[in-house]
């Protein structure tokens, strides 16, 4: 067996994730097109994949993905700080409706105005 066979066949530690297997067969796929470039025997399909993940245009890309999930972190985050902003007004007319002798039940008007459910 050739040095380079064996070198592809080196025992990795089983993945604990189905993430982390991906990554282990991507990995093992990218070692086998490697290794078959440097043979020489790879083939177009190949060497064009990995030629088109060097241009900038897909480095564009990747950097707008990256900044697209960013965006969607930030909009969560503020949809949860509002949620808890909402609930701590909600809380705090409550406490000052039980300073005022106002239940909950008495006065819907202020609840319309509000916006409180």
């Amino acid at each position: 067996m050739a040095k380079a066979e064996k070198s592809l066949q080196k025992r990795r530690a089983p993945a604990l994730t189905a993430e982390a297997r991906e990554q282990q067969l991507i990995a093992l796929a990218v070692d086998c097109v490697e290794q078959r470039m440097r043979n020489g025997t790879a083939s177009a399909q190949e060497y064009v994949h990995f030629l088109k993940l060097a241009t900038t245009k897909q480095q564009l890309e990747l950097e707008k993905i990256r900044n697209e999930n960013e965006l969607l972190v930030a909009k969560k985050q503020a949809l949860d700080a509002s949620k808890k902003t909402e609930e701590m007004y909600s809380k705090a007319i409550a406490a000052m409706r039980s300073y005022t002798g106002i239940s909950n039940g008495e006065d819907d008007a202020d609840e319309i105005i509000l916006g409180i459910d």
